[in-house]
């Protein structure tokens, strides 16, 4: 059982004020909630507008994506080095940039290792498409989307691995807490096999594609599920902040 963890992605949302606003919001929301590491992920622009806002608390900022390379003629990417001192974590591999981007997972693996190098916990996305599960290739996908993605990593490294079924992201239709249980077992096992064990056990996987208030507990209360990537609820201070208590209550709870 790794560490829960509640991400929130909030994608291409809100303005650099509104995202201040919207991280105080949540800050001030979960203020009372202890034992789950809570990470924000604003665009690029609003990064240090959040991070100033949640100075002084336990909320971690994270960012949307970072190019692999250390600098260099790449019009309109944002490399490791810009981002050091101002987020802990970035998100690699989320569906959207795999579809939209044609982001593969040799490239995932690229900007994983070079994260790992800032300093930063990446968070490695990985998931099947609706027409690779109908097809029953959902468990080849993962299995060989999680290996590839982590190859070049080094033993010892701190990462999280999020769940996210491209027919579950921004559809309202979520996996059942069953299917998302399944496919984080399968990526566990993965990682022990990539790894150990040890590094299986430790590694947070947390469940990302349509997560809200209503369904959270249905996730985080599986035993492989250590919290969740938020996509739209993550724009609300409430609705996050319910999904963060829920977590904590499943998995802060069982642990003890």
């Amino acid at each position: 059982m790794g560490r829960p963890v509640v991400i929130g992605n909030w994608k291409m949302n809100a303005t650099i004020h509104q995202a201040g606003l919207l991280a105080s919001a949540i800050r001030n929301s979960v203020s009372d909630v202890n034992g789950v590491q809570v990470v924000l992920c604003p665009p690029f622009v609003s990064v240090q507008e959040v991070s100033n806002s949640l100075q002084g608390s336990g909320l971690k900022v994270g960012a949307q994506n970072m190019h692999h390379q250390e600098k260099g003629a790449f019009t309109g990417e944002v490399s490791a080095e810009m981002l050091k001192g101002l987020v802990t974590h970035v998100i690699l591999g989320h569906s959207e940039r795999r579809r939209d981007f044609n982001e593969t997972d040799d490239l995932v693996s690229l900007k994983a290792q070079m994260a790992l190098i800032a300093g930063f916990q990446p968070i490695i996305c990985v998931g099947e498409s609706l027409s690779e599960r109908q097809e029953g290739r959902a468990e080849e996908v993962i299995s060989t989307s999680i290996k590839s993605s982590l190859s070049g990593i080094g033993p010892g490294s701190d990462f999280v691995v999020a769940y996210e079924p491209v027919w579950a992201i921004g559809t309202g239709e979520a996996a059942t807490g069953s299917q998302a249980q399944d496919m984080c077992q399968l990526l566990r096992d993965c990682i022990a096999v990539v790894f150990d064990r040890e590094t299986a056990s430790r590694t947070s996987i947390l469940y990302g594609g349509s997560v809200g208030p209503d369904n959270a507990a249905e996730f985080v209360s599986m035993r492989d599920i250590d919290g969740a990537l938020v996509g739209g609820a993550s724009l609300d201070a409430e609705q996050f902040a319910s999904i963060v208590r829920t977590t904590a209550l499943e998995r802060v709870s069982s642990s003890v």
